[in-house]
């Protein structure tokens, strides 16, 4: 158990440092790229396209990351007014509506990479399907952070982040 627990630390390290180091490199490009344009009239071709790409995919791996630390939009000024054996019942309904939107993820985002592995993007000829590869990985990842959830399991690695709470 302590193994398997080891190795999904390790993952979800893994994706949080990569949505971290392409942050930092989508700065990098656009720093780069605003530089060139403006004092050398000079654009580098593939900067846009990698820009967006690591865009999309910092965005994505956000999301999973939020649902990790339970950072998705609640409103609490009604609810924190009910018994607490309500709001476990209203979280156990959260976490089970967070596993199905980790399953929409999961599959149209599949369905998307395929539908798009065919064609390319201009520029730097990757395929299209780099844009979507990402979202059945977050969709799993909301999946599995939404099910400890449901178990009762404290995700949140990051201490004070969340608001509010149950």
């Amino acid at each position: 158990m302590k193994a398997l627990k080891r190795i999904a630390l390790f993952i979800d390290s893994f994706f949080e440092n990569f949505a971290q180091v392409s942050l930092l490199v989508m700065i990098l490009i656009v720093t780069v790229q605003v530089i060139t344009r403006k004092l050398f009239n000079h654009v580098f071709f593939w900067s846009e396209e990698v820009t967006m790409v690591l865009l999309i995919w910092f965005s994505f791996m956000g999301i999973a990351v939020g649902f990790r630390e339970k950072l998705h939009l609640a409103i609490d000024s009604f609810t924190v007014k009910l018994p607490p054996s309500v709001n476990k019942v209203i979280d156990k309904v959260v976490s089970v509506g967070c596993i199905a939107f980790g399953i929409y993820l999961v599959k149209y985002g599949w369905d998307f990479t395929i539908l798009m592995k065919d064609s390319t993007l201009p520029a730097t000829k990757l395929p299209n399907s780099v844009f979507y590869a990402v979202m059945p990985l977050t969709g799993i990842m909301v999946c599995i952070y939404s099910f400890l959830q449901l178990l009762g399991i404290h995700t949140n690695r990051h201490k004070g982040m969340e608001e509010g709470g149950h």
